[in-house]
């Protein structure tokens, strides 16, 4: 099953995607008698997908398609998945190719790992904004596959990583490359990174979250970062240093998850974005298998100063 969230009459909603677009939450409700939440953070914090995967799955999935409400593929206008997630955790480095783009090593040992705040967050079609900072002179976009946590846990077994998640996603996550490696305006460090990555829109999740029992061997997932409509970098799952079992499993020994927690795993390569760029993650697979897209344009601030960037200014 694949869920969305969609803008409907000035609100946020969490829906079903079918052959010809979408089912809001809220009409198979009416429909059923049923009392699905009807938004997706609160979807996943209540437990309640791997049941409506079920009931999808046993016939639900040919009852969508003659449903009251239904959004057409064309009049769907998608939101973020949700927007106030407890965490973001990304991982760093998790591809040697990427390594090499800022002239490092890929860890050795425990993966480089940080965290993002939710107030970077932004969903299909939002601008990424470009920092009006003088000091900020090359952001990056990296392409990356993403795991949302089902459940609260800790101390998760590796064999028992795929028990604890509601689903994978696509995602943007982008970094202000120079404050890492330096430029006229300041001292490059690696230990810049939470600024680096902190920026608002510094974030991009969705459209849609594939619940796993569409993808039946992550390993072979194919993660694309892609530049003006061009593949720029692309490279399998198989391929990270760590794997998303290690890593869920690994940090739920090290801070724990909460449901609706992020882990973005890491890009094939990142690629510098400018003012009129489009960035891009396309996610396939075996046998057709293919992710909706994640989109977005980008602005440079520094050339639209008017904009004024996310937050008023003092």
């Amino acid at each position: 099953m694949r869920l969305v969230t969609i803008k409907i009459k000035g609100r946020e909603k969490a829906g079903i995607v079918t052959e010809n677009g979408v089912v809001p939450v809220y009409a198979v409700n009416a429909v059923k008698g049923t009392a699905w939440k009807e938004e997706m953070y609160e979807l996943i914090c209540a437990g309640q997908i791997p049941g409506l995967t079920t009931w999808y799955n046993e016939g639900g999935k040919r009852e969508l398609e003659k449903m009251a409400g239904f959004v057409p593929g064309d009049e769907v206008k998608y939101a973020p998945l949700y927007r106030s997630p407890r965490r973001i955790f990304g991982i760093g480095l998790n591809y040697t190719e990427h390594a090499g783009d800022i002239g490092a090593s890929a860890p050795v040992g425990f993966p480089g790992s940080f965290f993002k705040q939710a107030d970077t967050l932004i969903g299909p079609g939002d601008k990424i904004q470009l920092p009006a900072l003088k000091e900020a002179q090359r952001t990056t976009a990296e392409a990356e596959l993403g795991i949302i946590l089902g459940c609260d846990c800790r101390d998760v077994e590796e064999k028992d990583w795929e028990k604890v998640i509601v689903g994978y996603t696509t995602i943007l996550d982008m970094t202000e490359e120079s404050i890492l490696k330096g430029n006229d305006y300041v001292q490059g460090n690696p230990r810049y990174l939470t600024i680096a990555k902190n920026f608002p829109t510094f974030f991009s999740f969705g459209p849609e979250l594939v619940t796993p029992d569409e993808v039946p061997d992550v390993l072979k997932l194919e993660v694309q970062s892609v530049r003006n409509g061009e593949v720029y970098a692309r490279n399998t799952v198989s391929n990270m240093t760590h794997r998303p079992s290690e890593l869920v499993s690994l940090h739920s020994r090290i801070q724990g998850w909460f449901a609706g927690d992020i882990l973005s795993t890491g890009t094939p390569r990142a690629f510098e974005i400018k003012d009129g760029d489009t960035a891009e993650c396309r996610i396939l697979g075996p046998d057709g298998f293919k992710m909706r897209a994640l989109v977005n344009p980008v602005e440079d601030l520094k050339l639209h100063p008017e904009k004024g960037g996310a937050y008023r200014q003092i």
